[in-house]
């Protein structure tokens, strides 16, 4: 059977895409994979001297992959977490030929065999409570904008919201009355109430009372009504941490973002004793053992644990290898 060039397969490429709109994928993640295959076809044009349209799936096979996987590190200084991005959208392309292209199955599956890079796992970052109280104090009040940064990093410290779940909220996710709870579409369009404490409630009744800027109803928005950017919501952060340091040299030490502040409500949680699966549940996470950083994070917690165990230890004892085999691997 004659092997379709990328050229040709171009319908059955729009489909994909249709579907991925159709099935709520986040435009992240859409623009995620669109550059992982343009640095692909791009590497692959210089490796085989083939323009990208004339590529077969043939061509692109398991070493052609790894060397471009290499290339990303070598060449274009990625971490070993870009790298492994990449290789998700790609897994992702190639379980999909498996069922357009059952003729490959040996290809595909040494595609898919291609491993992840391990990453180093460290520490998560988070404010302790002075800290938290030294940035919400930050803002202007007497501003616009001061209260606005005000109220929005105050919702994301008790919430623990994504960036993209803070800055999509509008008026209408907010409940203010009974079992106040705000709305939101989290990660992998999963819907999720998130309570209220009756601080957050007064400080957000009296923010509704501002006058409402664009006809979008974003419960933070730009002066001219637009939705807020990520980058804004970064910049404004390291504006206030540069102020609350002045108060709190710890601040100097520590890169305020949205996801330390969600770190932060997360440690909370966890030092006020609630468990890892209710935790999971607040933030939207999909399994349980993604809370666990929360508990290697948590020093106070292995303090506790320490002082209930003993401290002392009587005498010191040496193996004696009496067995042949112990004394074989112990002169080793």
């Amino acid at each position: 059977m004659e092997h379709k060039n990328l050229r040709n397969a171009r319908p059955a490429c729009i489909s994909r895409a249709q579907l991925f709109l159709a099935r709520g994928t986040r435009p992240h993640t859409v623009s995620c994979y669109r550059d992982t295959f343009r640095l692909l076809l791009q590497f692959s044009e210089r490796q085989l001297r083939k323009p990208p349209s004339q590529l077969s799936l043939e061509d692109v096979d398991a070493p052609l992959i790894t060397a471009f996987l290499d290339d990303l590190e070598s060449r274009r200084r990625n971490k070993a977490r870009s790298r492994n991005l990449r290789l998700t959208a790609i897994r992702s392309f190639f379980r999909y030929a498996a069922y357009e292209e059952p003729s490959h199955a040996a290809q595909i599956q040494r595609v898919l065999a291609i491993p992840s890079k391990r990453t180093p796992k460290s520490l998560v970052h988070f404010l302790n409570r002075p800290e938290v109280d030294a940035l919400l104090a930050a803002p202007d009040l007497r501003t616009w904008h001061g209260r606005r940064d005000r109220m929005l990093m105050l919702l994301a410290v008790q919430t623990g919201l994504r960036l993209s779940e803070i800055t999509g909220l509008r008026r209408e996710d907010l409940h203010l009355n009974a079992g106040a709870h705000v709305e939101c579409m989290g990660k992998g369009r999963r819907e999720r109430c998130t309570p209220l404490s009756r601080p957050t409630v007064t400080a957000l009744k009296q923010w509704l009372r501002e006058p409402a800027r664009g006809s979008d109803g974003w419960l933070f928005c730009t002066a001219r009504g637009d939705r807020l950017s990520p980058d804004a919501v970064q910049d404004l952060l390291a504006k206030y941490a540069a102020v609350a340091a002045l108060v709190r040299p710890s601040f100097q030490k520590k890169r305020v973002t949205p996801h330390v502040l969600r770190h932060t409500l997360a440690m909370e949680l966890l030092q006020a004793g609630a468990d890892l699966s209710v935790i999971a549940l607040w933030l939207g996470h999909e399994s349980v053992e993604t809370a666990q950083i929360y508990l290697d994070a948590d020093l106070p917690l292995k303090e506790r644990i320490l002082s209930k165990t003993a401290q002392h230890i009587s005498g010191r004892y040496r193996l004696k290898a009496g067995d042949p085999l112990l004394s074989f691997l112990k002169g080793l």
